[in-house]
């Protein structure tokens, strides 16, 4: 099994298979436009722009599961990166990370890898916080928050996972190892 088994929905509807995304490297992560992590847009954005000609591709699944912080509409969730953030990067429909309606992707990396990478004692800190407002956390494996990030080789192997609070920016060099 890899994510290739997988096929998810874009923002307008359409059936994407993650098979289109053989032999990249891949950032994928649940989003919210209302979120304290939200900033970590720009970073994802620039990870994008300076390397996705070299094979880096993420996938931004925003999700209403965490404090009602995404409740747009996907038209309105779109237009309010690509104005903001100015997000380049492919974003899909909004959906369930945990629970009964979470996707299957999601299922599949979360089974993968259980825990998160926290840097630091005050992300520590501020991830336990987050853990008990957190009320569709069920299980070990469940997301925590908003801008939890699985790193994906170019196989298809779920690789890494990193907390919330966890800077896009200091993902860089295992991007690289990657590429």
């Amino acid at each position: 099994m890899s994510i290739y088994n997988y096929k998810v929905k874009d923002r307008n509807g359409n059936e994407i298979s993650l098979s289109d995304y053989k032999s990249k490297v891949l950032i994928i992560v649940n989003t919210a436009t209302g979120c304290g992590f939200t900033p970590q847009y720009d970073g994802l954005e620039n990870l994008y722009r300076k390397y996705h000609e070299k094979g880096l591709e993420i996938l931004d699944f925003p999700c209403n599961q965490f404090g009602n912080q995404a409740p747009g509409s996907d038209d309105e969730i779109h237009e309010f990166c690509a104005l903001k953030y100015n997000t380049s990067f492919d974003q899909f429909a909004k959906v369930d990370v945990n629970g009964g309606n979470e996707i299957p992707l999601y299922t599949y990396i979360k089974s993968e890898i259980k825990d998160d990478i926290i840097s630091g004692m005050k992300n520590k800190l501020a991830m336990k916080a987050v853990e008990k407002i957190s009320t569709s956390t069920e299980k070990e494996e469940d997301i925590k928050w908003n801008f939890t990030k699985f790193l994906v080789d170019r196989n298809g192997k779920v690789v890494k996972r990193y907390s919330p609070t966890f800077k896009p920016e200091d993902m860089e060099k295992d991007i690289i190892n990657l590429l």
